[in-house]
């Protein structure tokens, strides 16, 4: 996108891709000399801005005969810089041009330096016309300039009638603003300033902000501190215990905290933890979790101490003496930012008296229709005063939300007894003093549809603030904490031909400019120029502000020691210190080591048959050593001894390999050669991946005793096999031992052997099956006892599995009455967890199943669970691993082949199923389309919802034939119509013929009622208007429409005034005289209501004669909504789009 008027540098253009200003036919060709190039200047000079404007005036342009030209050298920033065009394009069929650094040849090894800046060709006959571009960039010694090869089409240029070349005169413009930068990953905010940060889990940072916010208030992290926890509890399942684990260490540490102890306290998943939410809402949802956690506690009512403050809605009568008042707690205050300058200004408006007259009156008690006036005054303020800024609100005229970015102050003090109490109550206690510091701002930078918080506090309430941006803290001034989150315009200052600016990065909408907004720090603008104005809206703006009151800064700004601090949380925490300062330093010297894994027929026997399965060990489970790369073999051997009881003689280790079909085995062993090597010498050759692990096979023989014994020799014919024993009965597999076979021998030989390893009798007859692999399928054969084991392809490492003939399994039915069958089902297990559509958080119960399953086994099996005779009438629902949630449609009727097909998401596998029990079969509802329509009845306070059935081909018409079968009409021959309602409204009538296969009563209410007489003989000049029920909701004075209630159609005759209407209405409604009296009644169009008089011609209102279309039109019922609230099943979607804040626990 081109600009055609200049823009403020920190709008990112994305029409062409950004290049240095490489020469890409020709190769790099050397600098050529200027004659208007400007004299040097010393590069440090201090009085230079952070940014500026240079314009350049080329004469002659049309015939420059040179392939590129520079301009004079400027400074902004203390740096030289200077603008690089190529006049007749960088072999391309444009305008090239760069912004270059003047003196990159002569500048130390390894600068570089960061600036945003715009590239204009100025119109000089229309200014609006000026062609600008921008973008930013870190100049280094590689990429000395940057810019755009492709700026403008060279035809456009040249042409004098287009305007930017006059007198043969091209003026170029350069906007640079140098920042400081900083590098973000070496920062130590510990060091820098004594705190640390808070780790971003994916979207988290107005969690961020918020908590170190709470933390940074001492008397609430005292009375978290103070909430009783147990060693027991764990931090995952306990909100108290997570907070307290998470200020221990933003109190303790030296590095930024990680806060997914703390979500997963709140029941939240990693979905919702990229979920980004509004800080406002979090804070209430948690204080009031925790307010209610700390019930019955030592710190019982902290919350309501700390945040608590009441103010007093009234309603004064102004004849008479009448006056109504309601007491009212509020934790925190929002406050109007449009159209107020400051706090104090939203503070008058919030007390701002309303008159309540005219049309407006107010019904008081036993004297009527009165004039009134209405009000808020404050009865107490808390001593932590948290200001909401209503920043975000709703335009009626876009029909959509906006931020408002309008400049908005708030003191460092804040007086709230200003102009002799104009705030409070007369009950109000005057001897408290309502003088407020400021405590803490924090800041949403960036749009409606998302952006980045973070907060500047004052810990202490010293002078210096700190921003807490995430794992970063830095020290900021007052300025940058205040006057630059006022939001607003930012000024920009032209003098001569150079432009001066503070202005910040606006980086909200991609993430790296965001990294970018927190890594940069601009310098101080330079003063004392001739200036002209030039400005740009700031998106970075104060979103929450929290006020201290002075005559309780002492108590809230208390000291926090370990002396509040429960000593099982100490040690939890210093242990858990321990552990990473442990794990760090192993990470640092992890190059000097190497883990050895040992494992041995003990670990064989803990894990096969519980545990694992196939292959033979999980070497996470077996027993580990850290040993020195440079520690000779046989010296490792001697602790092996010592922790296993295995004299050195007596020890054989094996290699471990993995093979093409992708099992794990013993390989071969060490030889004498090997073990007289360095550990870390034998680790390189017996493993060629870069892992720093060495995983043997320690071979022990025992003699009778069970005492170790020498080892047989292993010669070149003997084979070192593993065996499993199955029992088909008990579906049991266990490991049974090894042997050392020859290769030329037969198993038949060793068969008394394998009787004696399983306790059968010496001649048992046993089958013995080869396992080969697991992966992607089971192979598991037969072994022929007659062939030799060489003839049968066995070799070290191998595994055989033994049972007793699957005929001769004491008579029993098996259900896997051989291993081949065994191992398949194991391969193919899997335990699913059901969970009701209706309840879909909570797991119902679990089943095992196999993976092969297909669709009607898995539902036969859970209408087994569920005690139901027709598994049909089972709908599954698979489940989406990224929301957490079930997936919008459920599965088809024999729709998916297999229970793993299933349970795959893209890429992901899960366990989760949803399912529901459905009125009659799957199949045959498949053939209908299924609606819920809510029946209004024509003469009885009644509403019914009823589902409907039909063929997907059927119509609206099919639909009312149908609901007429099921309700009670007024009459026999009444006629019945179907509306698509939604929030209150009718969007539409539906027309009879027309097909309910597209419905969708997901979203909307479908209501059928009957229509009206009136409504069929209506007369060629009679309106057909909407009329929805409304109140305005005047919270702080800002006047919101809210409809409520049944929405319906009235026919309004010609030159009927709104008395005559009202009679008809109250008659419809059946509204008692009294409260009738109270309505107001209004013609509303964009939700703006425009109030009726008694006289008002009605119809002339309504230009519209159809009724398609016509909601944005409608007579508008002005009364309080006493109705009990009313939910339609069919209205409610189980997936919505933006979930609200929610701490389950």
């Amino acid at each position: 996108m081109t600009l055609m008027t200049p823009p403020p540098l920190d709008r990112q253009e994305d029409d062409e891709m950004l290049v240095p200003h490489t020469d890409f036919a020709n190769g790099p060709q050397p600098m050529e000399a200027q004659a208007d190039t400007a004299t040097t200047v010393d590069a440090q000079a201090v009085d230079d801005p952070p940014s500026a404007r240079f314009t350049w005036t080329i004469e002659n342009f049309s015939r420059l005969n040179t392939k590129r030209l520079y301009s004079e050298v400027f400074y902004v920033g203390g740096y030289k810089w200077r603008i690089l065009i190529f006049p007749k394009g960088n072999n391309v069929e444009h305008l090239s041009m760069y912004l270059d650094v003047a003196d990159a040849t002569t500048l130390p090894y390894g600068w570089s330096r960061y600036a945003q800046f715009s590239l204009a060709v100025v119109n000089q006959i229309h200014s609006k016309y000026s062609i600008r571009k921008d973008t930013q960039h870190q100049f280094n010694a590689r990429e000395s300039d940057w810019g755009f090869t492709s700026f403008m089409l060279l035809g456009e240029l040249y042409d004098p009638s287009r305007g930017y070349l006059v007198n043969d005169t091209c003026v170029v413009e350069a906007d640079v603003a140098v920042r400081r930068v900083v590098d973000y990953w070496s920062h130590d905010s510990k060091k820098e300033t004594g705190y640390v940060g808070l780790k971003n889990q994916g979207a988290t940072c107005y969690m961020n902000s918020l908590l170190q916010t709470l933390y940074h208030i001492p008397y609430f992290r005292k009375a978290v501190y103070h909430m009783p926890t147990t060693e027991n509890d764990m931090p995952s399942g306990s909100i108290p215990l997570a907070l307290q684990s998470l200020f221990y260490k933003l109190q303790y540490s030296d590095t930024s905290v990680a806060t997914k102890e703390l979500t997963k306290s709140f029941g939240w998943d990693t979905y919702d933890s990229f979920m980004q939410h509004d800080v406002q809402e979090l804070n209430r949802v948690l204080c009031e979790k925790l307010e209610d956690k700390m019930k019955g506690t030592v710190v019982e009512g902290t919350i309501q101490q700390l945040f608590e403050g009441h103010h007093m809605n009234y309603i004064e009568c102004i004849n008479v003496e009448y006056k109504s008042t309601r007491k009212e707690s509020f934790y925190d205050l929002q406050l109007d930012v449009k159209g107020c300058r400051d706090v104090y200004a939203s503070f008058d408006k919030y007390v701002e008296v309303e008159r309540l007259e005219g049309d407006n009156k107010y019904h008081a008690e036993q004297h009527g229709l009165q004039d009134a006036r209405k009000g808020v005054l404050f009865i107490d303020f808390p001593p932590v005063l948290q200001l909401q800024l209503k920043r975000f609100e709703y335009d009626f005229m876009r029909d959509t939300m906006v931020k408002i970015n309008d400049r908005y102050e708030f003191p460092l003090q804040l007086d709230l007894d200003r102009e002799n109490g104009k705030y409070l109550s007369p009950d109000a206690d005057r001897s408290v003093r309502n003088l407020y510091t400021l405590h803490s701002v924090l800041v949403h930078s960036g749009g409606v549809h998302g952006g980045h918080y973070y907060a500047y506090i004052r810990p202490t309430l010293s002078d210096q603030w700190l921003k807490f941006d995430d794992e970063r803290v830095t020290k900021e001034d007052i300025k940058r904490a205040l006057e630059e989150q006022y939001g607003g315009e930012e000024e920009v200052l032209v003098f001569r031909s150079l432009l001066v600016s503070s202005f910040e990065l606006i980086s909200c909408l991609l993430a790296f400019l965001m990294l970018l907004s927190n890594i940069l720090q601009l310098p101080h603008a330079n003063p004392g120029f001739n200036n002209s104005p030039f400005k740009f809206t700031k998106y970075s703006n104060a979103y929450m502000l929290v006020y201290i009151r002075e005559s309780d800064k002492d108590k809230i700004i208390c000291n926090v020691d370990e002396k509040d601090i429960a000593e099982h949380l100490r040690i939890r925490l210093k242990k858990e210190q321990e552990e990473k300062e442990q794990k760090k330093k192993e990470k640092a010297e992890a190059h000097l080591y190497t883990i050895i894994k040992v494992a041995r027929s003990e670990d064989l026997l803990q894990q096969i048959g519980k545990d694992i399965y196939f292959d033979l060990v999980d070497h996470e489970k077996v027993p580990s050593f850290r040993i020195q790369k440079q520690m000779p073999f046989n010296l490792f051997k001697e602790d092996v001894a010592k922790e296993f009881g295995i004299p050195v003689q007596f020890q054989r280790f094996w290699l471990w390999a993995k093979r093409q079909n992708h099992t794990y085995r013993p390989n071969r062993p060490l030889t004498a050669q090997e073990e007289a090597q360095s550990v870390g010498q034998l680790r390189e050759v017996s493993n060629k991946a870069s892992t720093a692990e060495l995983k043997l096979f320690l071979e022990v023989e025992l003699g009778k005793d069970l005492r170790p014994i020498p080892l047989p020799v292993k010669t070149k014919e003997d084979i070192f096999l593993f065996f499993k024993l199955y029992d088909p009965v008990k579906e049991e597999l266990r490991y049974a031992g090894r042997l050392l076979v020859k290769s030329t021998g037969k198993p038949a030989e060793i068969l008394t052997k394998l009787n004696e390893m399983a306790g059968f009798a010496p001649d048992e007859d046993i089958d013995l099956f080869e396992e080969i692999k697991f992966e992607p399928n089971v192979m598991c054969e037969p072994i022929d006892k007659k062939y030799t084991f060489r003839a049968s392809q066995l070799e070290d490492g191998d595994i055989i599995c033994f049972q007793k003939p699957s005929q001769a399994a004491s008579g029993e039915q098996c259900r896997y009455p051989d291993v081949p069958s065994f191992l398949d089902y194991v391969h193919n297990r899997q335990v699913v967890r059901f969970r009701s559509l209706e309840k879909s958080k909570e797991d119902e119960f679990f089943l095992e199943l196999s993976k092969g399953h297909n669709y009607d086994d898995v539902v036969e099996r859970v209408a087994c669970r569920l005690g139901l005779d027709d598994p049909s009438k089972i709908r599954l629902t698979s489940h989406n691993c990224y929301s957490q949630q079930p997936k919008p449609q459920p599965i088809k009727y024999r729709g998916v082949d297999r229970l793993s097909d299933m349970l795959v998401h893209y890429n992901q596998t899960t366990d989760i199923l949803y399912y529901e029990v459905l009125d009659i079969p799957l199949p045959e509802l498949q053939g209908l389309k299924t609606l819920k329509v809510a029946f209004h009845h024509a003469t009885k306070d009644e509403v019914m919802i009823h589902t409907i059935r039909l063929p997907k081909q059927s119509t609206v018409g099919d639909v009312i034939n149908d609901l007429k079968t099921k309700v009670e009409l007024s009459h026999p021959d009444a006629e019945l119509r179907l509306l698509e309602v939604f929030y209150h409204k009718i969007y539409k009538i539906f027309p009879l013929n027309e097909k309910i296969e597209n419905i969708n009563d997901q979203y909307w209410t479908l209501r059928a009622e009957e229509i009206p007489e009136e409504e069929k003989n209506i007369g060629p000049h009679d309106r057909l208007i909407h009329v929805y029920h409304f109140t305005k909701d005047t919270a702080q004075n800002q006047v919101q429409v809210q409809n409520f209630g049944e929405p319906f159609f009235l026919v309004i005759h010609e030159g009927e005034t709104l008395a005559d209407v009202k009679v008809r209405l109250q008659k419809k409604l059946q509204v008692p005289d009294e409260e009738f009296a109270k309505w107001k009644f209004a013609f509303l169009s964009l939700g703006r209501p425009e109030y009726l008089q008694e006289s008002d011609i009605v119809s002339s209102r309504f230009q519209r004669r159809d009724v398609y279309g016509a909601w944005e039109q409608y007579l508008g019922l002005e009364h309080t909504d006493n109705a009990p609230k009313r939910s339609y099943a069919a209205n409610q979607n189980r997936h919505t789009f933006e979930k609200p804040v929610k701490i389950y626990n």
